[in-house]
C-alpha cells in the first residue's frame, strides 16, 4: 500500500540562490547538505534541491503543493503578496495560493488540517505525461486511485489518501503551471518489491537502491517506493 510523500527533488541551476529562497520565503530548515544538494524539511517530507549532474535528476518546472494550517492562510497570503504576484483559487472550502520559485516551479500553499506551525507537509505533485490514459493505467496499477479528471481529458487526479498525484498532458494549468518533467519523487510503501512487480513489465527500469525500489515510469519520471 502507498501512503505519503517521502521526498520531492527539484533541479536548480544555482543551489545557493534556490536554498535561500526557500529558507527566506517559506521558513524551511535545512536538514542536510551534500555535494550539489540541499535537503529542506517540509513536515515529514524532504524537499531536495539538486544541481544538474546526477541521475535521477530533479524535476523541471514542477507544480507541487504544500500544506499550511488553515488558521495561518491569511497571514501567509499577506506576507507573500508583498513580494509575489499571487494567484488564488478555492477548492470547496479550502483556499490555495500560487507563486513561482527561482527555477520556475509553481509552488502552491493550500490550507489544510495540519498542525503547523508553518509549512507542514507536501500533498500534491503534478507530472507531465505524453498520454494520460497510458499513465493512468500505470499509476492505477501502482496503487493510486482516481479521484477526479478534467473535462478536456488532458488531466487526471489520483490519490493514495496521503498524497495526490496529477497527470497532465502538456498544457498550462492554474496559475499557468506546467507538470514537471523527469521528476524524482519518493513515496512511502509497505511492500516496495511487491508493488513494483505489478508494473515492472511497463516500467523503463526497476532498480533496488538503499532507499527502496526505484521505478522509472514510461514518461521518464523516477518513483522510489520506500519503506
Amino acid at each position: 500500500m502507498l501512503s505519503g510523500c517521502r521526498w520531492l527533488a527539484l533541479e536548480v541551476k544555482y543551489l545557493d540562490r534556490a536554498q535561500s529562497f526557500y529558507e527566506a520565503f517559506l521558513d524551511l530548515d535545512v536538514r542536510a547538505e551534500r555535494d550539489g544538494e540541499a535537503v529542506l524539511g517540509v513536515g515529514e517530507t524532504d524537499l531536495v534541491l539538486r544541481t544538474p549532474g546526477t541521475v535521477p535528476r530533479g524535476g523541471l518546472h514542477t507544480h507541487y503543493a504544500l500544506s499550511i494550517p488553515d488558521t495561518e492562510y491569511d497571514d501567509w497570503y499577506d506576507r507573500l503578496d508583498q513580494r509575489f504576484d499571487l494567484v488564488e483559487h478555492t477548492f470547496g472550502d479550502a483556499r490555495s495560493l500560487y507563486f513561482y520559485d527561482t527555477e520556475g516551479n509553481c509552488v502552491e500553499l493550500g490550507e489544510s488540517d495540519v498542525a503547523g506551525p508553518g509549512v507542514d507537509g507536501l500533498f500534491e505533485v503534478v507530472l507531465e505525461v505524453e498520454d494520460v490514459e497510458q499513465a493512468l493505467s500505470f499509476y492505477t496499477d501502482l496503487g493510486f486511485e482516481t479521484v477526479d479528471r478534467g473535462d478536456d481529458r488532458q488531466r487526471v487526479r489520483l490519490s493514495t489518501g496521503a498524497l495526490d498525484l496529477e497527470l497532465w498532458e502538456p498544457h498550462l494549468g492554474l496559475a499557468d503551471a506546467r507538470g514537471g518533467v523527469h521528476v524524482d519523487v519518493g513515496i512511502a510503501c509497505d511492500d516496495p518489491g511487491g508493488v513494483a512487480d505489478g508494473v515492472a513489465d511497463r516500467a523503463l527500469s526497476v532498480t533496488e537502491t538503499a532507499d527502496g525500489v526505484r521505478i522509472r515510469d514510461p514518461d521518464g519520471h523516477y518513483v522510489t517506493l520506500a519503506e
